[in-house]
Parts: structure tokens; sequence; C-alpha cells
């Protein structure tokens, strides 16, 4: 007797575990964004929403949290509820960077988030504003800039971000002193940079493109291991020169939920999203920011963070950029 009630307690637990799996969702899911509207991840979550919910049969809102180099937005996911209904969809920053860049950061990249799965891997560009910068290489841009030593501002989007980590080692590596204004998202910088208000700045391939097309930005240099397919005669900074190991790139957009969401419910989130990411629709839509589609599994996805994380951290203490 008492092993058949043994017996109907696994099985009832067995059952209490598949049952959430079974009816996931019955209600709207939410990707919180930790970064504003308009840039290259709030148009990635937007389009993956948009796949994911036609295959869930739910709707999927965003919701931008920005601020904080992404702290808050991915924050707010890792103390959610861990149902399945409160999913991140962010930019490595908040993962890979801030942890070494903060005394303190409110979750543990590791211990309280689940790793769904890589959307995508992206692609940086170098631009500068013609009208302020009269360089048409990144020999030409550090040779101006060693000219004008402690008067140049370039921006981010965000502080410790891997835009300002890339523009941080630049400076110090050359010795060129110059001047970081962190913006909230890339659209902010953007606009700053076509408006004069700062020199140059490093931002997403999809972001930059159109005002580079439109002369309005003049691209140096792609931190990639390939050119840009819309902008061909654009070099990597490689190709330029630019060799040391803290240029490879190491940028990506994931889809990540809190730590403990039911390992049911977990897969059927990570099978919706591979699967949409199959799509030639989402895949086009992801390319349009210069980006390109993953759909990595949750086990591939967590490896490449612990195997990146050592790289980021010595990045991060040869710059020297602390946030307080």
């Amino acid at each position: 007797m008492k092993l058949i009630k043994t017996l109907v307690a696994v099985a009832t637990l067995a059952w209490a575990g598949l049952a959430p799996a079974q009816d996931y969702p019955t209600r709207p899911i939410t990707f919180v964004v930790p970064a504003p509207p308009g840039g290259a991840v709030d148009g990635i979550a937007r389009a993956l929403a948009d796949e994911m919910g036609k295959r869930l049969g739910q709707a999927i809102v965003v919701d931008n949290r920005a601020g904080a180099s992404g702290v808050l937005g991915t924050q707010a996911v890792a103390r959610a509820n861990p149902d399945g209904y409160t999913l991140l969809v962010t930019h490595s920053a908040p993962i890979l960077n801030v942890p070494y860049l903060l005394p303190k950061v409110p979750y543990d990249p590791k211990r309280d988030l689940s790793y769904v799965s890589q959307i995508c891997t992206g692609q940086l560009v170098l631009a500068v504003n013609p009208k302020m910068v009269p360089a048409k290489s990144m020999k030409e841009f550090v040779a101006w800039a060693q000219k004008n030593k402690g008067r140049v501002s370039y921006g981010s989007y965000g502080l410790g971000s891997a835009g300002h980590l890339y523009s941080a080692y630049l400076s110090q590596s050359r010795d060129l002193d110059m001047v970081h204004v962190a913006y909230k998202g890339e659209a902010q910088m953007i606009q700053d940079m076509l408006g004069g208000q700062i020199a140059w700045g490093i931002a997403s391939l999809g972001s930059l493109a159109p005002f580079v097309e439109s002369g309005k930005l003049t691209a140096l240099g792609s931190i990639a291991d390939r050119r840009p397919q819309n902008l061909p005669d654009v070099p990597t900074l490689a190709e330029s020169g630019f060799t040391e190991r803290e240029f490879k790139a190491f940028g990506w957009i994931g889809l990540l939920a809190p730590a403990n969401v039911p390992a049911p419910v977990l897969a059927r989130i990570e099978k919706e999203a591979r699967a949409a990411l199959q799509t030639a629709a989402l895949k086009a839509r992801i390319q349009v920011y210069g980006a390109d589609p993953v759909g990595s599994s949750s086990a591939d996805f967590r490896r490449e963070v612990e195997t990146m994380s050592p790289v980021v951290e010595k990045m991060i203490k040869s710059s020297g950029i602390r946030l307080e």
C-alpha cells in the first residue's frame, strides 16, 4: 500500500509539472526590453514578439524599461514570477558587461536567469559626423583625434555597453583622451551625432546604415568578422590594422527568463523561439538591423556567455571603466 501511495504521489508531481506546459500560455506574455524604443534591440524584440505570438496563440507585449545600462529591465525579469509570462529580450551588456562594471549588481546573471536562446549576433559600426570629422579611414580618424586630443566627444548607447567599451578602449589605447557621453539608447545617440553634439560613436549597423547611405554620417569601420553586406566599402577594424583581441565582436541579442521557470514551460518557450527564428520572415526583419539570426539552444547560449565572460572582464579591467 505504501509503495502504491508513493507511485501515485510521483505520478501526481509529474503531471503537475506537465500541466503548465500543456496549458501555457493562457494569457498575454510580456517581453521586457532594457532599452528605449527605436533601436535595434527594440525592433528585433517586436519582430520576435510578432512571430512567437502567432505560434503561441497569445499576444506578446513589449515593455521598454531603459536605464542604468540595462540593469532596470534585467532586474525586473530576474525578480519576476517564474511562470513564463515575463521574459527578457536584451543586448549583451546587462549580462556580460555590467557585472564587472558595477560594485554591486542586483541580480546574478548565472543564478537568477534562464537562458532560452541567442536571437542574433550584431554587427557594430564606428561612424563619424563628416561635418566635424574630416576622416575617410580609421587611420585618418586616429590622426585627427590625436591633433584634437582632449577636445573630441563620442557617444554610446549606455554606460558599459559594447559600444562604450570599444570606444573607451580605442581612446585609451591610442592616448586620445576623448570625452564619453552616455545615452539611454541608440536613437538618441545618433540624433546627437547628426546634430553635431558629439563627433562620433559606435552603434548597430541597422541603426546607422540609413544615415551612412544618405551621406549624413560616414562609416569608418565595422566590428565584425566580415564587411557589412549593405555597406561593402566599409572595412572591418581588423582590416584597418586594429587587430587587438579587444576589438573582436562579442555583442548579441538574447531571450532569457527568470530562474526556476518550470522546465516544460521553458522548453516550450525555447521551442517556439527557435522555430520562429527559422522563419524567412523573421530572418529578414532581423537582417534589416544588420544582425545575423542564430536561434541557439538554451545550453549553447549559456555556454557562449560563460566562454565570453572572462574575455569581457579582462577588457573592462584594461579600459578602466567603472560604474557607480
